[in-house]
């Protein structure tokens, strides 16, 4: 007999991380398990765990010793890629009773059972999750996980092992059925998407997988009246994808959201050699967001940039400005380096001093903050409409195709979360817009 559980889910960094936390619940409210909204009313506490950077550590451990300080009588779980790299240091945590690694993380969906063969994914193997819901009005889509390639910063590649895809036929599935179960906005993600398919038999790549669900689901679900009215999103994009096949495959889609979010990580060239990521180059991909005009006018653009990477010279810093400054960008992830545990680079000389590191993340997010301004005057200057899925009916918020936070001044009739709904911008509001129905 399944045993009387109260449990709260807490989920730390990623889209990857959100998707597999949401697997779990469903399992555990299968088996009886009743979910409660705050840590301070639960039996039990499931914390999945980022390992990324130093301060999303510290921010665990902080939360966790605010959940044992709040609810003493709890059982704190940690999982997750913190879990994969600090077990031990985590299960000296006050109130923790077990720490499950990344690796072993499906083995709690028979928990409080000892693991099952059954539970754990084969080395190598997509991990057994999948989910036919989500909490979130915006459902993500796992397709891929673990990278094999170990940029000399990043600590995923210990955390989460090599690359594994899943299978284009389990990826239509189960998209098909969050589109019947009334999503409307489907985010495809992945840690490394562009070793997706590698894996697979026949090697498909990330651009057949969209194609694919292109032709399975384009008929049934594009230009169907608005209530029915659905996208895709695709998640974090490396440089090294964008090319011809990348054009042709967006120019095709009916379905595709026209917003990118590329894993540029640096302006320089030179610096992205010594991050181990000299298979791309920052030349082609300005080249590639010209020729993305073409196909889409208007389009949302986002990057994930790490500034202070080690011996990163005054010269290098500068480039990147150069670069940052002639992209269409409309926001960014900025982050100083952060030295993480077992990575080479937390080995190489020439280390930046914090604060250099804190200024020039400042100064690039101030560049993009302007650009994220001057874009969004656009939007309402230009009267571009924004078609807002609706994240919460009481706030009236959403965002729209261009990734862009949106705020209704009065809600569409009938108004229903997770819907989209055609709208037209009348006023920028903090970093976002006000829009009316159309």
């Amino acid at each position: 007999m399944t045993p009387d559980y109260t449990f709260f889910m807490a989920t730390h960094g990623c889209k990857i991380n959100q998707y597999e936390t949401q697997a779990l619940r469903e399992v555990w409210v299968r088996r009886g398990f009743i979910e409660v909204h705050s840590a301070a009313e639960a039996s039990v506490v499931l914390v999945n765990s980022c390992a990324v950077t130093a301060k999303a550590v510290s921010e665990l451990r902080s939360s966790v010793r605010l959940t044992h300080k709040t609810n003493p009588e709890a059982r704190i779980i940690i999982t997750g890629c913190a879990a994969q790299v600090l077990g031990k240091e985590l299960g000296a945590l006050p109130g923790v009773v077990e720490v499950v690694p990344q690796e072993a993380k499906a083995t709690l969906k028979t928990w409080p059972a000892k693991p099952q063969e059954d539970g754990a994914s084969e080395d190598g193997a997509f991990p057994p999750f999948s989910i036919s819901g989500y909490t979130r009005a915006r459902a993500v889509v796992k397709v891929q996980d673990g990278c094999s390639h170990r940029c000399t910063y990043c600590i995923v590649p210990l955390t989460r092992g090599r690359s594994c895809s899943r299978a284009i036929a389990d990826i239509v599935g189960e998209v098909r059925g969050l589109l019947e179960a009334g999503f409307r906005e489907i985010i495809l993600s992945g840690v490394n998407l562009r070793q997706f398919g590698r894996d697979l038999p026949h090697a498909p790549d990330f651009w057949d997988l969209v194609a694919t669900l292109e032709s399975s689901l384009g008929p049934d679900w594009s230009g169907r009246q608005q209530e029915r009215a659905v996208r895709f999103r695709l998640s974090s994009l490396e440089p090294g994808q964008l090319g011809d096949r990348a054009l042709e495959t967006l120019a095709d889609s009916r379905l595709v959201a026209p917003h990118l979010h590329i894993s540029m990580q640096s302006g320089s060239d030179s610096v992205l050699r010594r991050m181990g990521r000299g298979h791309y180059a920052v030349e082609p991909l300005l080249d590639f967001l010209e020729r993305l005009k073409t196909i889409w006018p208007v389009y949302g653009l986002g990057a994930d940039i790490l500034m202070g990477f080690p011996g990163e010279t005054e010269a290098e810093f500068a480039r990147t400005v150069d670069v940052v400054s002639a992209m269409p960008l409309t926001y960014a992830h900025v982050f100083p380096y952060s030295r993480r545990p077992g990575t080479a680079a937390s080995a190489m000389p020439d280390q930046l001093d914090k604060e250099t590191k804190a200024l020039r993340a400042r100064t690039i997010r101030d560049i993009v903050a302007g650009k994220k301004a001057a874009f969004l005057q656009r939007l309402v200057h230009d009267a571009i409409p924004q078609d807002v899925v609706l994240q919460s009916v009481s706030h009236r918020s959403g965002v729209s195709q261009f990734y862009v936070d949106c705020r209704f001044a009065e809600l569409p009739f009938g108004a229903m979360k997770r819907s989209i709904y055609p709208a037209v911008p009348k006023t920028v509001h903090r970093n976002g817009l006000i829009v009316s129905p159309r």
